[in-house]
């Protein structure tokens, strides 16, 4: 048969299905973010470790759900590559070629790398991280109770402004990667509406260099909370 008389087969709505399959991307991304909000809210009310530990298996659930949209989108994109560069005698069955590839590749798989994760990784970080800070906070109830009020408040009263509000923290969250702190309810919504418009989130406090905020950077901070709670206490006497 001469190469004139051979089908053509076009990819244009494959690319198109690859394309929306990529944005998905983002959906987990911040399905991660908001279960890595509450496990770290569910430390901070003091909830059971069952209640943590649920999060953690939403992570997972999520961190399976990345690895098998990679897995197809990678499948995809090799069976496309190939056919592109071989003239078929007859169309192609594209869904099984995908499939029998996407099958092999699932094959491999090993339940344990989904806890080798990046973001799961990153997940169990921040949980330890938060309850450590809680334990330390616990056992320095004591001697931060005979601290002398007016300076723990002078030391911490230039923080109390949110820079996205500009109104005073009622629950303030820290940036682990640049050390600013923001209202916990502001940021978040700031963060996810750049999210969801596909754009990187820049942290909002004046001359921050950091451009790529993500919510999973964010945790508690339980000191400044302390300090607000102890200055609200001395202005209402």
């Amino acid at each position: 048969m001469s190469g004139r008389n051979m089908p053509v087969t076009s990819f244009s709505s494959v690319d198109n299905s690859l394309s929306s399959l990529k944005n998905c991307h983002s959906y987990i991304s911040t399905g991660m973010d908001i279960a890595t909000s509450v496990a770290l809210d569910l430390l901070e009310t003091g909830c059971e470790s069952t209640d943590v530990n649920a999060m953690e298996t939403v992570m997972l659930e999520y961190a399976s759900m990345e690895r098998d949209l990679n897995q197809y989108i990678h499948a995809v994109e090799k069976i496309v590559k190939k056919l592109k560069h071989e003239q078929a005698e007859h169309v192609p069955d594209l869904l099984g070629l995908v499939k029998e590839k996407y099958d092999a590749l699932q094959r491999k798989n090993v339940e344990d790398d989904l806890k080798r994760s990046e973001r799961f990784v990153k997940f169990k970080e921040q949980v330890r991280d938060m309850r450590q800070q809680i334990q330390q906070n616990q056992e320095g109830d004591e001697g931060y109770v005979n601290v002398d009020e007016d300076i723990a408040v002078t030391q911490s009263q230039l923080n109390f402004t949110c820079p996205i509000t500009q109104l005073e923290m009622k629950n303030p969250v820290k940036n682990k990667v640049c050390g600013h702190t923001y209202d916990k309810d502001a940021i978040e919504n700031m963060i996810l509406a750049r999210h969801q418009k596909k754009k990187k989130a820049t942290c909002p406090k004046v001359g921050c260099g950091h451009t790529n905020m993500q919510i999973s950077d964010l945790v508690p901070d339980i000191t400044l909370k302390r300090a607000i709670e102890i200055h609200k206490q001395k202005s209402q006497r």
